[in-house]
């Protein structure tokens, strides 16, 4: 967000909601249709990804507060490819659909750079 001049940002803070998850609760599933793109305020989660049936998920990414996740079902318009479980309380802004084209769609390339590391691990 920080490449966003001060109208474009106070766009997004307008179409932001805010959602409060217990330490353990899945966020978002591996394999589900993505509707939601997060922003972590407070707290920590961490990626998980299935790659094989019946291996327990591999740790793929750590989030922390400023991180966001969600991005990739959106941008490519494909299933959740990984989930993402709260390990402490967690607080996240997020933006539905709609609002994540409108308003972040200019950051597209930055995102799909930066979503690279759930696939190659």
């Amino acid at each position: 967000l920080e490449t966003m001049d001060a109208y474009e940002r106070s766009k997004v803070a307008e179409a932001l909601r805010s959602e409060v998850r217990k330490a353990g609760e899945l966020v978002v599933k591996q394999g589900e249709a993505g509707d939601m793109f997060y922003i972590v305020e407070e707290g920590t989660a961490v990626a998980l990804r299935d790659f094989e049936d019946g291996e327990p998920p591999k740790e793929v990414k750590d989030y922390a507060a400023g991180d966001f996740f969600g991005e990739l079902a959106l941008l490519k318009d494909e299933p959740r490819a990984a989930s993402v479980q709260a390990k402490s309380d967690l607080a996240l802004l997020t933006l539905d659909r709609k609002a994540f084209k409108r308003l972040l769609g200019p950051l597209q390339a930055i995102m799909e750079r930066t979503s690279q590391q759930y696939v190659n691990k």
